[in-house]
């Protein structure tokens, strides 16, 4: 990593850092150097940590483990249970409805 060898000052009103404050804050940042350089070299900063996507990655953690067992079971005796398919598909149509929430969120920004 590169020293950072210059340091910029900028003056602000009360108001105005309290505003720079609760936004910094507000997307999970707690080092005010490190935000505002963000924001000055990118411009914005977005704050991905959606309670979807971790729904998501379990969703998608279940299914990948449901659909092992299944495939385990169907090498081993031919057999694939409806019930368990049933769950599969319960489990992916969740995974695409928060998928399309997600994308729909994003397109909001």
């Amino acid at each position: 990593m590169k020293k950072r060898e210059h340091r910029l000052f900028i003056r602000v009103t009360d108001e105005e850092r309290n505003r720079i404050l609760d936004k910094m804050y507000g997307m999970g940042i707690h080092s005010l150097s490190a935000y505002i350089r963000k924001m000055a070299l990118d411009g914005y900063c977005l704050n991905l940590d959606l309670p979807q996507l971790r729904r998501m990655a379990y969703l998608l953690q279940n299914c990948s483990n449901n659909l092992n067992q299944v495939a385990k079971r169907a090498n081993e005796n031919g057999k694939i249970y409806s019930a368990d398919l049933a769950d599969l598909r319960t489990r992916l149509d969740e995974l695409i409805s928060i998928g399309k929430q997600i994308l729909t969120k994003l397109a909001d920004l």
